[in-house]
């Protein structure tokens, strides 16, 4: 009686029955061998010589395929484990695999990964171990290496209308642009950043990575304090493919009035107390504390006199209430008694007010502290 089955054709040995492989499916080259002519050129691991593993020395960020990752390294140990985990194959008929790696840091720049891996293949438990190097080469990303030289393609300058910004102004600008571009790294973008933050006399100068976030962050600073954007591009260079190249500057000019400034607007209706300046500027008339809007487009100032501030304003004695329309203090230089406007927000059981005195004449502010509109 003769013998049916398959014999390996490289030793002649019989092979046992195996289960045929699904429907369409090939049958591998290696299943026509027996189990020790099989296991003879096995490999249960695919492991690399060895692995270089790019780092800016500066930000810690890896260099995977063509461009740089953040991922804050500063021990590399776990980066080493992570790319030598990528780089390592398991053979396609390996079941049940478990593996580990153990690294051996040889120097500050070398780590010696011991892998070892064990699974079963054709029924068999098969163990393997690899040895792989590992080698950090410290580099300069591409982010980096334009921060150190200086490189910038926006630059957002922080002005005033007919002013200086105030120090408080200044500082919050440079806040809106450093959390706004901040924002934009934590989501990612290696190409934000800033370059350099300028405090000049005349109001910040901030240096952005992009025009993009240039704009974005001169809007920002519009929206919390109001005022125009102006732009001005300059061409720069040519890229290789021949467009050309613009760096823009943005100018950010906050209003001419603030609030908590009183101005004397050209409309005869008395001063004001500026209550904001987004947009159309909003106040409060001193002498009636009627509420007051500009006649004028956004982003544009009405024609006023600057009268000073609530900054400016001081405490001075009620000398008595004449009438709804009138009530007499003290004037705070002269401590002469004086009868002047009195609008509805003052309390006419106030032992004290604070008044400005101005050119315009005596009048009387609101307690309440004078915010920007949120």
């Amino acid at each position: 009686m003769s013998d049916s089955r398959d014999f390996c054709p490289r030793c002649g040995d019989p092979i046992p029955e195996r289960d045929e492989p699904l429907p369409g499916m090939p049958r591998e080259r290696d299943d026509v061998l027996c189990d020790s002519c099989y296991f003879d050129d096995f490999d249960l691991v695919d492991a690399p010589e060895n692995v270089q593993v790019r780092v800016c020395a500066q930000c810690g960020a890896i260099h995977r395929g063509n461009r740089w990752v953040d991922v804050g390294a500063r021990d590399y140990t776990d980066i080493a484990i992570e790319e030598v985990s990528n780089a390592l194959g398991i053979h396609i008929n390996a079941r049940d695999v478990r593996w580990g790696v153990e690294p051996e840091q040889v120097d500050e720049n070398n780590i010696r990964m011991h892998c070892h891996f064990s699974g079963v293949v054709r029924d068999t438990p098969v163990e393997e171990t690899a040895v792989v190097p590992v080698s950090i080469a410290r580099e300069t990303c591409q982010r980096c290496g334009r921060i150190a030289g200086g490189y910038f393609a926006s630059l957002v300058q922080v002005r005033a209308d007919d002013r200086t910004p105030t120090t408080e102004e200044a500082e919050t600008a440079i806040e809106i642009a450093e959390s706004y571009i901040a924002a934009r790294e934590d989501k990612g973008d290696r190409n934000a950043f800033i370059t350099e933050v300028n405090r000049t006399p005349a109001g910040p100068d901030i240096k952005i990575s992009t025009n993009q976030m240039g704009s974005g962050v001169a809007k920002r600073i519009r929206e919390r304090f109001g005022g125009t954007i102006e732009e001005h591009p300059t061409l720069v260079t040519e890229d290789g493919d021949g467009n050309e190249v613009y760096r823009v500057t943005f100018v950010a000019r906050l209003p001419r009035y603030t609030a908590g400034d009183v101005i004397d607007p050209e409309d005869d209706d008395g001063p004001v107390l500026v209550r904001s300046n987004r947009g159309r500027l909003k106040g409060i008339r001193v002498t009636t504390g009627e509420p007051y809007e500009a006649e004028f487009e956004d982003g544009e100032r009405p024609e006023a006199e600057h009268l000073g501030s609530v900054e400016d304003a001081e405490e001075t004695t009620v000398v008595t209430v004449e009438d709804e329309h009138a009530v007499q203090v003290l004037d705070p230089v002269t401590f002469e008694a004086k009868t002047i406007p009195r609008p509805d927000y003052f309390d006419p059981d106030a032992a004290m007010v604070p008044v400005l005195k101005s050119q315009s004449g005596l009048h009387i502010l609101p307690d309440d502290v004078v915010e920007d509109e949120e």
